[in-house]
Formats: structure tokens, sequence, C-alpha cells
């Protein structure tokens, strides 16, 4: 990905901050609108958080329907969730219409009962989704046992999903928006940002002045301490990819895997049959800088994937660890920064960052361009 030193100008219609899965969905929703663009990132494109995702882009989020209804109200959270399963159909037209190469796969999720939801939950979790005219088939454990070799007491099989590499598909988008007059600026670190009367500005770290008409934060987990959220927590994670063509079930490249338990072990594969497997979460954005824990964490990962599946990953290819924000509902907060006009900030994705990028792209996008989405309310930031 080529990109500029410097920007070619000082003031700009948009700047978005931060050049990987979310700021590329940002600039292409806002590409082709006669509106001069600007994207910086302190690092080279795609080399944050991005990098490390698993992209298991899934409409089902961290926290149930079910549960979230008790949390935000029942019609609400049918709201998220139906947003949610748009956005993955969104992204999968996106890919295909963009001819995006990206290893993008259509898949199913399984969720598997677990410790902290057991076959009753799942039974829940299907009505309160067939009310929200969401599709799901509950199967017992009879089922699992002959379909898929697992044991487990319940699971949850669903369509609505899909798989990519996260890098590829984040890199197309950001050379797609650059054929469309898209600047991108990378090694600029923004160290500041204030209101004016009539615009938004930005302060880098060398001293630089750039002005817009709206500004959009899209920094993962990493922000600037005036922006940062404390509703938001950071959470460590683990993940790793097997060597190619490793031996697994066959039906397992259909399917995206995940458990209803805390913390939840997560598994997909690859068009070159990796198998990545990623969990062992911890509180804390600390614990995933420790490199003592990368090989204790893969170590509980290829033993947990090996009970529940049989499958031997041996010595992984690649072992790696990241950080990323959740919030107590498992809700993101998408919109205005409390307190600065035209500055806007995406936050707290947890498990489901694509998805959720997607859905921010769509809300922050269409209130630039002057006409509000309707589910503008659904993600606040508190």
């Amino acid at each position: 990905m080529v990109s500029r030193k410097r920007p070619s100008s000082t003031s700009f219609d948009v700047i978005i901050v931060g050049a990987g899965i979310s700021g590329a969905l940002m600039a292409h929703a806002l590409a082709g609108k006669a509106l001069r663009i600007l994207v910086v990132d302190r690092r080279q494109p795609v080399r944050g958080s991005t990098i490390a995702s698993t992209a298991m882009i899934q409409h089902e989020i961290d926290v149930p329907l079910h549960v979230l209804a008790k949390m935000v109200g029942e019609k609400k959270a049918q709201r998220v969730w139906q947003r949610s399963a748009r956005a993955v159909e969104e992204l999968i037209s996106l890919v295909r219409d963009l001819e995006l190469k990206c290893a993008f796969e259509r898949k199913h999720t399984l969720f598997l009962s677990g410790e902290e939801y057991g076959a009753r939950a799942l039974q829940m979790e299907v009505d309160a989704r067939a009310k929200a005219g969401i599709k799901a088939e509950l199967l017992d454990s009879f089922t699992l046992r002959e379909r898929y070799g697992l044991h487990r007491h319940a699971a949850i099989d669903s369509a609505i999903s899909a798989s990519a590499d996260p890098a590829q598909l984040t890199a197309a988008l950001l050379r797609n928006a650059k054929v469309h007059g898209i600047e991108i600026a990378a090694g600029i670190e923004i160290k500041d940002v204030r209101n004016t009367d009539e615009e938004v500005v930005v302060s880098t770290s060398e001293g630089k002045m750039i002005t817009a008409k709206h500004v959009v934060f899209c920094t993962g987990y990493e922000f600037l301490e005036s922006i940062a959220n404390k509703s938001q927590k950071l959470i460590s994670t683990w993940a790793l990819a097997s060597r190619p063509r490793l031996k697994r079930p066959e039906w397992l490249d259909r399917y995206l895997i995940w458990e209803g338990s805390d913390p939840y072990l997560y598994f997909r594969t690859t068009p070159d049959g990796r198998v990545i497997v990623g969990g062992e979460d911890e509180d804390g954005d600390g614990a995933y800088k420790d490199s003592s824990k990368v090989a204790k964490k893969a170590k509980i990962l290829i033993e947990k994937l090996g009970d529940l599946t049989g499958i031997s990953i041996g010595r992984p290819d690649f072992t790696w660890s990241a950080a990323f924000g959740v919030t107590p509902n498992g809700l993101p907060m998408i919109g205005n920064l409390p307190g600065m006009k035209n500055v806007f900030v995406t936050m707290g994705f947890g498990g489901n960052g694509i998805t959720f990028s997607k859905i921010a792209a769509d809300l922050i996008s269409s209130e630039i361009l002057g006409h509000r989405d309707a589910d503008w309310d659904l993600f606040p930031i508190h």
C-alpha cells in the first residue's frame, strides 16, 4: 500500500484518523461524494490492530439477543441484531461488487453451549432470534455428535457469517479509495483535536495543523487521552494459525465456531487449509504484551481445540496477541464526541470488529452527508 509522507493540503472536508479496517470502510462510505478526504495513520496502513484480527465476520455479537434484550429492551436489542445481520450481508455484497481479492468466504456459524450459556439458554436465544426475524436452528447433543462429532449439549447453527484475510480486505478497500481521489498519508500521528467556530483543527506530532469540516477517529482501541471513554475497557486476546492443509473435518470449512463460555474458544479455517484459533481473553491491555504468555496461551488453545474436535495442530506456523475494547453491553459506541462539534469516534467493537466497523461507517458517513441514519440512536457514546 503506497501512501504519502505528508498531505497535499492543510485543509480537507473530512479527515479519517486510522488506516485499518474501520478507516478503510469509512473512506469507502464517503468515496465518490465530491469530498476532499484525507486518511492518516501514525503507522503504515494496515499495521494496527486490524492485522491481528481473526476476521470471523459474524452478525452474532458477544452478548446474546435474549440477554441484550434484558439490558437495553427487546425492541432495541432486535434492531441491533437486525442491523448487525444487515451489515454482514452488505459486506458480502461489497466484496463481490468491487471484486476485492481477500480470501472472502460465506460461512455458517456454530455457537456451542458452554459454561456460561447451556442448552436452555440456547433455546431461549433461538426463540428470541425467531421473534426478531433472524433465522437460527437449535441442534441437540445427538445431532451435534452425529453430524459434527462434537460432544456438547446443544448448539445454534446460523447462516449470516463470513471470513476473510483482514489485511487484504483493508488494503483492497484503501486502494479503491485512492482510485476515488482519497489521500492516504502514513507516519502522521495526531496529538490533539480542537474546535473553532467553523471547522475542526488537528495537530500532529510534528507541530503541523490540518483543518477539516469533519474528523472521524477510527483508531481501534487506541485513542487520544481527551477522547478515551471510561465505559470501554481493554481486553487482551491470543490467537494462532496452523500450517496449511492441516488434517481437519470436511464440515469445518463451512463454519465459524465459537462457544458460550468465558473466556470462549473460537476457530475457523482458511482457503489454504489452515485452522485459525483464538481465545483465552484476559482483562487489561497490557497482558498481550507479555511475551512469556504467548507460548502458554497457544498451548491452551491447541489443547482445547484438540479436546473438542480431535484436530491436532502440532506446531503452529504463527502465534500472536492483541488488545481490543469492550463495553458492558457488548455494543460499540458510535457517534459525536461529546462537547466537540463535527468530531466522530468509534470504539468498543469487542469481538465484532469488522461487522461493527461497517455499521460505524454507514452511520457516521450518513451524518456527514446530511441524512441521519434511522439507527443512529442504537450505539450512543456514554
